[in-house]
């Protein structure tokens, strides 16, 4: 079960806030996944079910025109345990700390971590903010991300253990098997 590229996969979870219309003091939103919204995140996600998903965050400005997003995802998913085949369900519990940028910052941002790149030492690692786009932060958007992030990609039932089968090697059978078998012959063996 491969995960689509970010850019490229449809959005099954939308809820947009217009980035000019969040007041200073920030806001908080509550989302809830709708049936048809967890059908679209199962089926984007490679997952057998979504069975619940929610989302809360706090959505407040920062100087610069940055805007930070925190907040946690919760959802429980149906999934297929990669030793036994059987369904099971596992709980996602995520804890987000975002900060969202205008584009051009961003943009500056990645050619000046692009250029540092060129430095004898590497930079230490740094975070850049997410793009604000077309003046929208999408928190659905966010929830997904959050949660298909979290998804175990092998999933296996509680105390299930993948063994594989030995089998006892016959000394006689190894590659150099028929080598021995003419040298033999030729001893007179």
């Amino acid at each position: 079960m491969s995960r689509p590229n970010a850019e490229s996969r449809p959005d099954p979870w939308r809820s947009p806030v217009i980035v000019a219309q969040i007041p200073d003091t920030g806001l908080h939103r509550k989302l809830e996944a709708s049936v048809a919204e967890r059908q679209a995140i199962a089926e984007v996600g490679g997952l057998r079910e979504v069975l619940s998903a929610q989302a809360a965050f706090d959505v407040v400005p920062k100087s610069g025109g940055r805007i930070q997003v925190t907040g946690h995802v919760r959802a429980r998913i149906g999934q297929i345990c990669v030793v036994t085949l059987d369904p099971i369900e596992s709980e996602i519990e995520e804890d987000l700390d975002l900060v969202f940028a205008p584009e051009a910052e961003v943009r500056k941002m990645a050619d000046l971590i692009e250029e540092g790149q060129d430095d004898a030492e590497p930079p230490e690692a740094i975070d850049p903010p997410e793009a604000i786009v077309n003046g929208i932060i999408d928190l659905g958007r966010i929830a997904t991300d959050a949660l298909f992030l979290a998804v175990d990609p092998y999933p296996r039932k509680p105390g299930v253990v993948f063994e594989a089968e030995v089998t006892a090697l016959d000394p006689e059978d190894h590659p150099f098997a028929a080598l021995k078998a003419l040298q033999d012959k030729k001893k007179g063996k």
